[in-house]
């Protein structure tokens, strides 16, 4: 894909707001969490331009680095401890919960997070993690499904999600998926909205700058579901979508689309090799 450089409205802002705030990315920094070393720099997939995938967690300060890095001082752990309220709670016209059939518990998905989004084929589609949750919830308890980016799923994707802590992210592009996700990397190389701006002129062609206050990061989205400190919740990778778009003054795609799961797909694939973190801290 040919290079792509950040709008003149963007510089200016960089050119702002860099100054004393750019402080230095310390990239051999090392992620653990309960005596676990999480993989935060891989060789890059053979599909992109660049060496190596990093985490955003990477680019984070010192402050927020270290909430990660202890679950008792996590925020997004306590939306996890609120879904395994929810996880043994009946619910639906069949009078069970999530623990009526997985007598392992949420350790039962260990693995599933790290190949996400992936195609179903008993369904003929592509599932992320919420579907997944639906349709379990649909079709075996009997009761509504958790809307997308809302408080309940968020918190069950991160429970789920945690299993896979420390895992590979290993996502398939080729087979059903290949035009999928062909559609997710149109969507990230095309300029949209009133800045005239792609997802890789940020997180591509200038990560690692300091923009506003806070760093741009390459976008990798290992770590979501992700505890923001600045709207203080779990934040959905589609929700960041939809943030994102908003920020450069486009229409977004809604929540759930077609769009969204292709890109959700294409992004994914980008952090392969890097390890699932979720539930993260991000700025």
């Amino acid at each position: 894909m040919k290079k792509i450089t950040l709008s003149a409205t963007i510089v200016a802002s960089v050119a702002l707001f860099s100054g004393a705030a750019n402080a230095q990315v310390d990239l051999d920094a090392v992620l653990t969490v309960e005596g676990m070393t999480i993989v935060t720099r891989a060789p890059a997939p053979d599909f992109l331009d660049i060496d190596e995938v990093i985490s955003g967690w990477v680019y984070r300060a010192s402050e927020t680095q270290a909430l990660q890095m202890d679950d008792f001082e996590n925020p997004g752990m306590i939306f996890v401890d609120q879904a395994m309220d929810d996880w043994n709670t009946v619910d639906g016209t069949e009078g069970k919960s999530c623990a009526s059939c997985h007598l392992g518990g949420p350790e039962e998905f260990a693995g599933l997070r790290a190949e996400l989004p992936r195609w179903n084929e008993a369904e003929g589609r592509m599932f992320n993690l919420e579907d997944y949750i639906n349709y379990s919830r649909v079709n075996y308890m009997g009761a509504e499904p958790l809307k997308w980016a809302k408080p309940r799923m968020d918190a069950m994707v991160a429970l789920i999600s945690l299993q896979s802590r420390g895992m590979p992210i290993n996502v398939a592009i080729d087979g059903p998926v290949a035009d999928i996700w062909a559609q997710g990397e149109e969507l990230y190389y095309t300029r949209v909205g009133q800045l005239d701006m792609a997802c890789a002129n940020c997180h591509e062609d200038n990560y690692g700058t300091m923009i506003r206050a806070d760093r741009l990061s390459q976008g990798q989205s290992n770590g979501f579901p992700t505890y923001r400190l600045k709207n203080a919740k779990l934040n959905s990778i589609q929700a960041r979508f939809k943030g994102c778009m908003r920020n450069i003054r486009a229409e977004p795609y809604e929540i759930g689309s077609d769009e969204f799961r292709a890109l959700e797909l294409y992004v994914a694939s980008r952090g392969n090799g890097l390890a699932v973190e979720g539930p993260s801290v991000r700025n």
